[in-house]
């Protein structure tokens, strides 16, 4: 039996009310969990773009892709290789602004390409996008400096290269 990992799924579906509850309750249903969850609109207003992430076997990515495929309102439904994908997250985080560590930020901004966004007098609030593995990385590196808050996007990602998840899918 395969191993358990991580694995994302896009799900292309129709840009109306109630869709996604539809496509999460399907999880629920099953008794699968979402790792993370992003959806928004896509370049055709009607249609949106569903990213998810979950964890699991080769057989639970199997039966999940054909039960969405099952769903009314949705389009397409594509598991997404890693090899083959490009996957991004975004990540805003809340730090204490302490001249102790002032030159420890600073440095860990510079290594993370990260950025200050805002900023006040007891706390400053940072940018940073990437990897699910390099916010990671970014939180180990500022936990000490202490942490006030932090959010995450999830995981968007598209295939590499020329193809797409709509080639030889139309659409109205």
């Amino acid at each position: 039996m395969e191993n358990s990992s991580r694995f994302v799924i896009a799900v292309y579906v129709e840009n109306k009310f109630g869709v996604l509850s539809r496509v999460t309750s399907m999880f629920t249903r099953r008794g699968f969990n979402i790792d993370s969850l992003t959806v928004g609109v896509t370049e055709t207003p009607e249609y949106s773009r569903i990213t998810i992430t979950m964890s699991g076997d080769g057989y639970a990515r199997e039966q999940m892709l054909n039960q969405l495929r099952k769903l009314f309102n949705v389009k397409k439904v594509e598991y997404i290789e890693d090899s083959k994908a490009l996957k991004r997250e975004l990540m805003l985080v809340k730090v204490k602004n302490d001249l102790d560590n002032h030159q420890r930020l600073l440095s860990a901004l510079d290594i993370f390409k990260a950025e200050i966004i805002d900023y006040s007098v007891d706390s400053l609030c940072i940018e940073v996008t990437g990897t699910s593995e390099k916010l990671d990385a970014f939180i180990e590196m500022v936990r000490e400096l202490g942490i006030i808050e932090l959010c995450r996007t999830g995981v968007v990602a598209l295939q590499k290269g020329s193809s797409t998840m709509l080639s030889g899918m139309e659409t109205e």
